[in-house]
């Protein structure tokens, strides 16, 4: 009997205790695509260290490569991949023989094509554990294979292939997990209805690297020295690269896809991130705990744009993907190899600290660390050459988790020695001998205490044994990653189509990928190089402002962030001048989803707005708690009013939420509003009205057929929407018309229809209420982006 003469030689070999104290049972594993690339590199020599490590541990095991192909060549792949395990440093020769001997034995290849196939895999599984009168533990599967694979396997673990009641069943999925929010959200949900949420393991490679592990445990067990420290007040910026030297040759398939920003920023690169800027729960161990600070950190993260982001692409790589994929001579890639992106947190800790995610292929070396900057506010009387390096608090104050490669060639945890020597935990981690001819970040290596694991451990066989224990924190939950691509997809989407920087790879980049922060936005701090300059590469589109009239009108038309840009601009000159002529600016702002990047780009690149002076309206809001994320005060809030310093007593919001409740007619929140109007604003005529357009022609909250609004001496209303949340309160159009200035703003293909609808008719508010605003004194500006325009 296989398994029985396995445990007895291993009884032999002294790694047992008893062959009677096997009790805790049998775990299968399975690993699916058992002679793919990322089993013969890792998951084989993991699942090896596994058994190495567990064979004492009272738990028996057999393990089943799968896969395609048919048995007899799949077979002779995967023991070719066997036979080349290798056995830690520090093992005995004689222990490793004999472990690789009998890791061997209980392997097996089986191959997976068809349904039948999961449930021929599931009776061999249950008559080997019936024959050594075993008990079944658990089962593992994990699935080193494409996504678009996922669900049919899914389905057939699910039907055929689960363990008897009692034991447990543990999935093991590698990225990509989807391509955008959209994708994942599907595949998610997928997996969902075949497996439960603690079944599912994500893997994150990176989680499983000793430096980004560590990360938590250290600012845990540091926290008598980091809680002074480890905030906005003091940390000046925060750095999270990972640069390789190898470029995308032989994965041009899959990088065309994906691109760099999908391989590694929106996974890796965040997780680490996530670690440094979460609020620090009571149980670093709890994954629960764990989870949910993880997802506040996620909520305090400001939306990413554009100009939030520099991308690059390297010479060869057209080449590579036009050979490859057997693309035409003249294919355009745009897909980036490089990017750096500037991330911020509105969080109160880590408010205008910036955090620069980069990472890119074909550069200069390869390296990966996280690395934390402190603010120096020293300034030190004692020349330089003179001054003790533990002591001296002119020197740079950094932390650094160097996750591998680079001149250290080591995952190593670095503390400058003028913020404090960290706690690290013994039997892990050990101080590190220093040495002097070392330089990291223009230092010498002697400025910091450093530590370094006592036993280097590759990522994969890290995470096997966490998988193998169960532990929930190393691992990707369905909330986590829904989270990240929420996060990341606009910005996607935004620069699909956006041109790259060209670089020539290696040392040759010299300063060309260098890029600078400027007014919360990055750029390349370098002009391109018209050699490297693509004649067949697509570049932005040279269109300027177009300035015409629309419905008699001037028109303002751009792309949306040109578009943006002039509006935010003539709102700042439109403010400026009537604070200089009256001493005040009374602006009324509209709700939505198209004002959000104009309140951004406001608080973001106007620091001349005369807001000290500025009052704040709303020109509707929905019937919903101020505090709820429906509420368009909270929009603004959000987006414009914590970022900028507007006097308390200049914002007014809609009273919708009086009596503890929620408008009441009784309550008479539409009187309050007007009789506050009536006593601030002159003659009740705004000085700038922000109006959009909704694809049934609404405008504020007044909609098609609205019974109050429309005409009439009311100066607020109570109105009724055909979309949820109904009830809304809203500027009546009598009274948007006294402005002295409204603006229009459309954006979006969206709005093409109504946008094309509007320049064909008159003036019918019954039909479409935007048609009606006509300011009777004032002067009306549509602002309209080539989207809504143009189609």
């Amino acid at each position: 009997k296989m398994l029985r003469r396995v445990l007895c030689t291993v009884l032999f070999m002294g790694a047992l205790p008893s062959l009677a104290e096997v009790s805790q049972g049998h775990i299968s594993v399975v690993l699916l695509g058992a002679t793919g690339d990322l089993a013969r590199k890792y998951l084989w020599q993991g699942l090896f260290q596994l058994y190495m490590d567990q064979v004492s541990s009272g738990h028996s095991f057999s393990f089943h490569g799968a896969a395609l192909t048919a048995l007899e060549p799949g077979q002779r792949l995967m023991f070719d991949v066997l036979k080349k395990l290798a056995c830690p440093p520090d093992e005995s020769p004689n222990r490793c023989a004999v472990l690789k001997d009998q890791f061997l034995k209980l392997s097996q290849y089986h191959q997976l094509k068809t349904a039948e196939n999961y449930t021929v895999l599931n009776r061999e599984i249950e008559t080997l554990l019936r024959q050594e009168g075993l008990k079944e533990a658990g089962r593992i599967f994990y699935f080193s294979v494409p996504p678009f694979a996922y669900t049919e396997i899914a389905r057939n673990i699910n039907s055929s292939c689960r363990p008897p009641p009692g034991a447990w069943l543990r999935v093991v999925l590698e990225k990509p997990f989807g391509h955008d929010l959209e994708s994942a959200q599907q595949l998610a949900a997928e997996l969902t209805s075949f497996f439960r949420e603690e079944e599912m393991y994500r893997v994150d490679h990176y989680l499983g690297k000793q430096a980004v592990a560590h990360i938590l445990p250290f600012r845990d067990q540091n926290r008598q020295f980091l809680d002074p420290i480890w905030n906005r007040h003091h940390v000046e910026r925060v750095e999270i690269v990972l640069k390789e030297t190898v470029d995308a040759k032989g994965r041009t398939s899959f990088y065309e896809q994906y691109g760099v920003i999908r391989d590694v920023l929106q996974n890796h690169l965040t997780e680490a991130l996530m670690f440094l800027i979460m609020e620090l729960p009571a149980n670093v161990s709890s994954a629960e705990e764990v989870l949910q600070s993880k997802l506040q950190a996620f909520q305090s993260l400001r939306g990413l744009e554009k100009n939030s982001a520099v991308l690059g692409q390297y010479q060869a790589y057209a080449s590579q993907v036009q050979e490859e994929l057997q693309k035409a001579h003249n294919y355009i890639s745009i897909t980036p190899t490089f990017a750096g992106v500037l991330v911020h947190s509105d969080s109160l800790r880590w408010e205008g600290v910036p955090f620069l995610l980069t990472s890119g292929k074909a550069l200069d070396e390869r390296i990966g660390y996280v690395r934390i900057l402190f603010k120096n506010r020293a300034y030190c009387t004692q020349s330089e050459t003179l001054r003790d390096a533990g002591h001296s608090q002119c020197k740079a104050k950094q932390i650094i988790f160097y996750i591998g490669h680079g001149a250290l060639n080591t995952p190593a945890v670095l503390v400058s020695r003028n913020l404090f020597r960290p706690v690290m935990p013994e039997g892990s981690w050990r101080e590190a001998v220093s040495q002097s001819d070392l330089h990291i970040f223009g230092q010498s290596l002697s400025d910091y205490y450093v530590y370094s694991p006592v036993k280097e451990r590759d990522a994969y066989s890290v995470l096997i044994s966490n998988i193998y224990h169960g532990r929930k924190d190393f691992f990707i939950t369905t909330e986590n990653l829904l989270a990240s691509w929420g996060f990341w997809t606009p910005l996607l989407d935004s620069i699909s189509h956006q041109p790259l920087r060209l670089y020539p790879g290696g040392v040759e980049n010299q300063h060309l990928l260098d890029f600078e922060m400027v007014s919360g936005e990055v750029a390349f701090t370098l002009a391109e190089p018209v050699e490297l300059l693509n004649p067949n590469r697509l570049m932005p589109s040279d269109y300027r402002t177009i300035q015409s009239k629309f419905r008699q009108s001037p028109l303002v038309s751009a792309w949306s962030e040109d578009l943006i840009s002039q509006l935010a601009s003539d709102i700042e000159k439109t403010a400026s001048r009537t604070v200089a002529h009256s001493g005040h600016f009374h602006l009324a702002l509209s709700g939505g989803s198209s004002p959000v990047v104009l309140f951004q780009r406001l608080a973001r690149h106007h620091y001349a707005f005369p807001w000290k002076h500025t009052h704040i309206w709303l020109v509707d809001e929905r019937c919903v708690p101020l505090t709820d994320t429906e509420s368009n005060f909270f929009s603004l809030h959000n987006h414009l009013l914590q970022r900028v310093r507007v006097p308390y007593f200049n914002v007014h919001p809609m009273p919708v939420h009086l009596n503890q409740r929620l408008c009441v007619e009784e309550d008479r929140g539409t009187e309050l509003y007007a009789k506050e109007i009536m006593a601030l604003v002159a003659n009740a005529s705004f000085d700038l009205v922000l109006l959009g357009v909704g694809t049934d022609g609404h405008t504020a909250s007044l909609f098609p057929k609205s019974e109050n609004g429309l005409e009439g001496a009311q100066t607020v209303v109570l109105t009724e929407s055909p979309v949820k949340p109904h009830q809304r309160m809203s500027l009546s159009l009598p009274l948007i018309n006294k402005a002295r200035q409204v603006f229009v703003l459309v954006l979006g293909k969206g709005k093409h229809d109504i946008t094309t609808l509007l320049s064909r008719v008159g003036h019918q508010p019954r039909k479409w209420p935007v048609s009606g605003v006509s300011p009777s004194s004032g002067q009306l500006v549509w602002y309209v982006d080539y989207e809504a325009l143009l189609g």
